[in-house]
């Protein structure tokens, strides 16, 4: 059985001033459920996940996990960003042990074991790879034992083959322990790698919501998971070349003497 949260977005709604970035948002994740959010940047993705983990409030509707509005910071609930966010001064191990108490050193001991990096524990970040730092920074996500994993465009600065060993890890670690998870990615076979559904953001609407029912692991090559990439690549372009489309008023404009 999963232990998760259950996840529901409920006519959700977050304007910056006057402009509206989400609007009447309706999303509902079972628990255990590994959701990919793809979108051209400004679309709402990362105002999405900032909501759901109580780090901003929405103009309107609400979020609720197992039932429960979210109001503040869960406990439950962590957060891995593009930038790894990691303390420079500190040693690989105290950075995973970041605002543990007790006797926490096995914990994170054990956090970077279940990414491969243990054997860095008493190294400084500065000597670390790219791929390393994002390690750390997942490990210190799962020391805490989350129940809902928000990624929000983790691995975007990655070389292409540290993030499909990235990619390999984050899904491994989520089949393993079983936590909802929600990534933004702009990478659409990344979303269709790792995604149970890939749900499409554009002007702050879901335009997409499209299941993969392919097994795992998934396989690029794989003519059934290159049809998902052109369903959902097409239907972001489409809507690209819609948007560019001069309006009849700027036809006259432009073919005018």
């Amino acid at each position: 059985m999963s232990r998760g949260v259950d996840l529901r977005v409920v006519e959700l709604s977050k304007s910056f001033g006057s402009k509206r970035v989400l609007q009447d948002l309706n999303l509902e994740i079972k628990p255990g459920e590994f959701v990919a959010i793809v979108g051209r940047s400004g679309c709402g993705k990362s105002t999405l996940l900032r909501l759901i983990s109580g780090l901003d409030r929405p103009t309107s509707g609400g979020i609720l996990v197992d039932g429960e509005p979210v109001k503040q910071l869960n406990p439950a609930v962590r957060m891995m960003f593009q930038d790894a966010r990691l303390l420079l001064w500190q040693r690989v191990l105290h950075n995973v042990g970041l605002g543990l108490r007790g006797n926490w050193k096995p914990k994170a001991q054990q956090a970077l074991e279940q990414v491969g990096l243990v054997d860095r524990a008493h190294d400084w970040i500065a000597v670390l790879s790219g791929g390393q730092r994002q390690r750390v920074a997942l490990a210190r996500a799962l020391v805490s034992e989350p129940r809902l994993l928000l990624l929000d465009e983790p691995l975007g600065a990655l070389d292409a083959l540290t993030r499909i060993e990235m990619q390999r890890l984050v899904e491994t670690i989520w089949q393993d322990q079983q936590f909802t998870t929600l990534l933004i990615t702009h990478d659409v076979e990344e979303a269709v790698t790792l995604g149970d559904r890939v749900v499409l953001l554009e002007a702050g609407q879901i335009a997409l919501n499209l299941a993969v029912p392919l097994p795992r692991p998934r396989h690029r090559g794989d003519p059934a998971f290159a049809a998902l990439v052109e369903q959902i690549l097409h239907r972001i372009l489409s809507r690209e070349t819609v948007q560019s489309q001069p309006s009849p008023s700027e036809s006259v404009l432009v073919y005018s003497d």
